[in-house]
């Protein structure tokens, strides 16, 4: 694999921030196994996260290393026991062929036919027989900023013409006159 720019490893460590590490390498270190579910899960996902216990710096960074080598995937990051990899997929039409015959379909999709029908027999706005009082019928202008916006037959929530709510003080001089 061709060694990234800096501006790829760059994009490559800000897609991996939010990543959780995939594969946890133990005490047994690089077994095949390990070898094999690294290769895995990089080949689905092209960048991951590896997570290696221990505590022998040195260990850690040789582990790095052969899993580069071997794998022929690109050092992205390495910090402390958190190393992130990176492998594009292959682009030839016959493995990504082979990829979408491994999943399995999400069902039967529907056609722009049956789609058209749907949203048609959605209703807007209310349902029938929901009213708001007086406002039902008459043309709302609600305002959207300085512009307002005049919307045919569907009634607001809040009557036009309605006064501000009143602050406690207001309330309670109303109550007590004494109040002021």
């Amino acid at each position: 694999m061709t060694p990234l720019s800096p501006l790829e490893r760059k994009a490559l460590k800000a897609r991996a921030h939010h990543l959780n590490p995939l594969v946890l390498i133990g005490d047994a270190g690089l077994t095949p196994a390990v070898m094999r579910e690294i290769d895995l899960a990089i080949k689905s996902h092209e960048l991951i996260k590896v997570r290696m216990t221990g505590d022998d710096r040195d260990a850690r960074v040789a582990a790095y290393e052969t899993i580069c080598g071997e794998l022929r995937c690109a050092p992205v990051q390495h910090i402390g026991k958190l190393m992130v990899l990176y492998r594009p997929k292959p682009a030839d039409p016959a493995a990504a062929a082979a990829a979408l015959k491994s999943r399995r379909p999400a069902g039967p999709r529907k056609t722009k036919k049956q789609l058209a029908q749907q949203a048609a027999a959605k209703p807007v706005g209310r349902p029938a027989g929901k009213t708001l009082g007086k406002t039902l019928g008459k043309p709302v202008v609600k305002s959207a900023g300085r512009s307002a916006v005049k919307l045919e037959g569907r009634p607001s929530r809040k009557p036009a013409g309605r006064p501000a709510r009143k602050t406690t003080r207001q309330t309670t001089a109303r109550v007590n006159p004494r109040i002021k």
